[in-house]
Order: C-alpha cells, then structure tokens, then sequence
C-alpha cells in the first residue's frame, strides 16, 4: 500500500519547535528601530543562552557591530542575515540565528515556530507523507518535513506505526527531516523498543535541570518491536530532533543508519519575536546521550553505512534483502 500526500520543500530547523524557511517577501519588510531588536537580542541571549559564556561573548559582538553601523540595512530580512551571521561566528550553532519570518508572527514565546509549522503539518498528512510496502515484507515509513509536536501528531503517527508493525523490516526515511519535537522522537521510538528505554537527557540552563527522555511503556496500536531490522535514512537536510531520533536508535544498536552525515544541531531552541517579523531563536539546552555521554552538535549523526542520500534506499533494500 502506498500513501503518498505533497511536502513542501522547506524545512524546520528546531528541536523543540519547528520552523519553515519560506520564500522572502516580494516587498522588502522595514525595520525602523535596529538598535530596539538587537539590543534585546542580545538581552535574550545573556539570559537564556545554553552557554553563558559565549552568550556574554555574542551580546558584546552584536553590541559592538551595531556601533560600528554593520546593521544599518533597513530591511528586517537583511538585519536578520547580519545578525545571525555573527551569532554562529563563534560556535557555529546552527539553532541560533535571528530568524526572518515573511509573514509577521505571534509575539508568544515560542508562538512564531508554532505558527510557521502548522501550514506543513497539514499539508503532509500530519509529518507522515509516505507509507510504502516494498519488497520482500519491508516497509518504508517517511516521517517529513518534520516532527510536529506530538500534541498535533501522535494520532497520525500511531496509525502509521501500527501499519508497518507487520512488516519484516523497516526503513525509516529522514532525509527530508528538519526537526521538531523531543517528545515525539520518544514516541516515535517506543514502537521500536521491546522495553522502556532511556533514549537521551536534556540539560537546561533554567533550574540548572537534567530532564530525562525515556521511551514509554504502552503505546496506541501495535509495535514494530525491538528485534526486527531497522534502517534509518539521513541526508545534510537531517537536522535537529530528526537528528536525536537517528541518534537515539544508532547508540542503543536499535538501527542502522545510511546516508549522508546530518547537519548537526543538538541543542533545543526557544524563539521569542524581537520584530513583527524577526524571532530569536536561543538554545535554551543541550543534549547528552546515555550511551556516548555527547551529542551529534557540530559533527553531525555519522552512517553506519555511507553513501550518497539520493541513493540511501537502494542501499538499504540491498542490505535488507542482499
């Protein structure tokens, strides 16, 4: 059975929540107060900034460019491409950025990723486009083009998940992935498991916390199971929760993965709107897995099985079946 719906070419680039890059504007988008939005991002940045070091560092380089007149566009997406170049000057973390919205945004904490996603999880069938039996009893599930938070997707995810139970192997395909919610890598994973399994912990800079991710005892529908072949696909577009969910599987000797090295982020991000159309996006945390006791931030999720993402099914269905 094949089950195919359209997915938009955009990808979310969060762990915690999920954004689309979307084409620009046909008319530039102005800002008026540069100082206002850079002066409280980096405010935002000495507050809630995973690093506190770099974040002290990052709020002194906006400062100090901002008096240099390196900002002094009066585009938003122009000032958002500045800024954000300098905030991954440093560590080169792909989750910071001061992200350009065409459309304006919710100013909610957390409101302008939610408002982006919601048009790509309706338009892929809840983040499952794609639920194939190929040969040989092996199922293709796509999860794309993210992980919606599990509030939205688990009804949908549980109905794919129970429909690939059946199979005798199954190929998990990621390289359309962008990111999205912890929770839902959890629950995607517990249908891969036999057993509760502790998958990762999350630390927070907030409460100085360390928040464990364990897969859950029960879930709705059936379970693929933990003893039957797993494939996980992954491409450079791989980012962010997609990336924790490869991950989680490859450390616990769940999965295998093939494809291309991911994009490497591993740390969850909060966004807060600066602008009608600009939103700081701040790692609030960062993970540690409980098997290598790191993270795939800056190195990527490195294939079991390298080769080119265009060809990483045929690979897959090669190892499957030889």
């Amino acid at each position: 059975m094949t089950t195919t719906a359209p997915t938009k070419t955009t990808l979310p680039t969060s762990s915690s929540t999920a954004l689309a890059d979307r084409s620009p504007a046909s008319t530039p988008v102005p800002v008026t107060d540069v100082p206002a939005v850079v002066d409280e991002t980096a405010r935002l940045l000495t507050e809630h900034y995973v690093f506190p070091d770099v974040a002290e560092q990052l709020a002194a380089l906006l400062r100090r460019r901002l008096a240099e007149g390196a900002y002094d566009v009066a585009s938003a997406e122009d000032l958002g491409g500045l800024v954000t170049a300098d905030l991954q000057s440093v560590n080169t973390d792909l989750h910071l950025r001061l992200k350009y919205h065409p459309e304006q945004v919710p100013q909610g904490q957390g409101e302008a990723a939610l408002a982006a996603m919601r048009h790509d999880f309706d338009a892929s069938l809840g983040g499952v486009p794609r639920v194939q039996l190929l040969e040989g009893g092996t199922a293709l599930l796509e999860l794309a083009p993210a992980l919606f938070p599990l509030s939205w997707s688990a009804e949908p995810l549980a109905a794919a998940l129970t429909l690939v139970a059946r199979a005798d192997a199954l190929i998990l395909d990621l390289r359309g992935n962008g990111g999205g919610d912890p929770d839902t890598v959890a629950f995607v994973c517990s249908y891969l498991l036999d057993e509760r399994t502790h998958l990762n912990t999350m630390y927070a800079r907030e409460g100085d916390r360390y928040d464990q991710s364990w897969s859950l005892p029960h879930v709705p529908g059936a379970r693929f199971g933990g003893t039957k072949p797993v494939y996980v696909l992954t491409a450079p577009r791989t980012f962010s929760a997609a990336e924790e969910l490869a991950y989680d599987l490859q450390q616990l000797g769940r999965a295998t993965v093939v494809g291309e090295t991911t994009r490497g982020g591993a740390h969850p991000r909060e966004g807060w709107t600066v602008h009608p159309n600009l939103e700081a996006t701040i790692p609030v945390g960062r993970s540690i897995n409980p098997v290598s006791r790191t993270n795939w931030e800056g190195t990527g999720v490195l294939p079991d099985v390298p080769c080119p993402a265009p060809d990483a099914l045929d690979r897959a269905l090669t190892l499957i079946h030889g």
